[in-house]
């Protein structure tokens, strides 16, 4: 989360069709890895602040823009002696899916940036002219205050707006982006521990002990947890765990029994999947499935109202 205060989702749910906040603050927050239910968007415009996605450091400049998915592990770190502010929005992936069209898939973007390991975009002079317009429209129909004839309907058509030029400067630029940047001071990461978590991350099913990793990389097992813990924030047992988990509640959502998924993500013991679920997500398995359906009714009935 954001900031302490925002209560709009729960374990990373989200009700609505998009949360948006523009936050300006100064101090020291501390925050743990997580992932949300609902995909990201994070617009820096000022502080000083280095957003950690999925092991990798990015370290921002004024109207960076970062697309965060709904599997990816982050978390940013704040230098609290500078203002932080930011521009934040969450959104429902469902809402965003049902304006697809057969040739336009607006959740590309995100799913560009889950495969590409790359989360960052920085828009030329032009592009950000648009995106900062857009903004600044959208920030204003997100009023609490506007109750205007169509209010609803004319926000949720500027943040698809929003969508669709994200989509464009990423397809366009995003890989030269990651070019551009592969040697610069602002992205600094281990090029063996990225192969190490894309291994685990397409191998969750398989046994993935520090023992098998450090033979498959051909490089010592304390070496490998001592980068990796350096690299992630994580140690390598509880990376693989939280991604198990987060795999097992996407099956889990689409209507897979727990010992399925218990196999499918690579827990050895049954008993220990049942724990570790439960005190991830705050709920069994099945209890679990049954509150994705409702939410899943709820929205329907609403129409992501």
């Amino acid at each position: 989360m954001e900031t302490t205060n925002i209560q709009s989702s729960k374990r990373g749910y989200l009700n609505r069709d998009f949360e948006f906040f523009h936050l300006k603050d100064q101090k020291s927050i501390h925050f743990e890895y997580h992932h949300h239910d609902f995909v990201k968007i994070i617009i820096f415009i000022s502080g000083k602040v280095t957003y950690l996605i999925e092991g990798k450091p990015y370290r921002l400049k004024p109207w960076d823009i970062l697309v965060i998915g709904n599997e990816e592990i982050h978390k940013p770190i704040i230098d609290s002696s500078e203002i932080y502010e930011r521009i934040v929005i969450w959104v429902n992936p469902a809402f965003i899916e049902k304006h697809n069209s057969s040739n336009c898939d607006l959740m590309t973007c995100f799913k560009l940036a889950s495969k590409e390991k790359y989360y960052l975009l920085r828009p030329d002079v032009e592009a950000l002219r648009n995106i900062r317009y857009i903004l600044s429209q959208l920030e204003l129909e997100n009023s609490a205050k506007n109750n205007d004839f169509g209010c609803h309907i004319l926000k949720n058509s500027i943040l698809m707006q929003l969508i669709v030029y994200l989509n464009r400067e990423y397809m366009h630029k995003g890989r030269e982006g990651k070019e551009e940047d592969s040697d610069s001071s602002d992205l600094k990461y281990d090029e063996n521990i990225e192969k190490i978590l894309d291994y685990i991350n397409s191998h969750l099913d398989e046994d993935l002990s520090i023992d098998n990793l450090s033979l498959k990389f051909y490089i010592s097992k304390y070496y490998l947890m001592h980068r990796f813990k350096k690299q992630t924030g994580y140690s390598v047992y509880k990376y693989i765990l939280y991604k198990r988990l987060i795999l097992a509640s996407s099956l889990i959502k689409k209507g897979k029994s727990a010992s399925q998924v218990c196999m499918e993500c690579g827990f050895g013991d049954y008993s220990n999947f049942l724990r570790a679920f439960k005190k991830m997500y705050g709920m069994p398995p099945k209890e679990y499935y049954k509150s994705c359906l409702e939410r899943k009714r709820e929205q329907s009935l609403h129409h992501f109202d």
